[in-house]
């Protein structure tokens, strides 16, 4: 799997830049993407050095729509841990 299709988005919430500061970051990673594929994406698009990939899969939470229920699509999400000095910027002007 190619870098640019493992990463899908960076996860920007209140929980996520707080952990910023320690040197993790959160990402919405592709379902089928592995630990050392996740690694090497991150390494590779954002030019630092990974030291741990923490993944945690989302249930869907189902939802109703009138008289019928929906199932919205589980999802992948990814915490990566950077060498100590390394910073990703997600937000631009930060």
């Amino acid at each position: 799997m190619e870098p640019s299709q493992v990463l899908i988005a960076p996860l920007i919430t209140e929980k996520s830049t707080i952990l910023q500061e320690r040197g993790k970051y959160a990402f919405q990673v592709d379902r089928r993407a592995n630990k050392v594929e996740i690694k090497s994406a991150v390494e590779a698009t954002f030019d630092v050095k990974v030291v741990s990939v923490n993944v945690i899969m989302v249930r869907g939470k189902s939802k109703r729509f009138g008289p019928r229920f929906k199932k919205r699509p589980d999802t992948k999400k990814a915490l990566v841990s950077l060498r100590p000095g390394d910073r990703i910027q997600i937000i631009e002007g930060v």
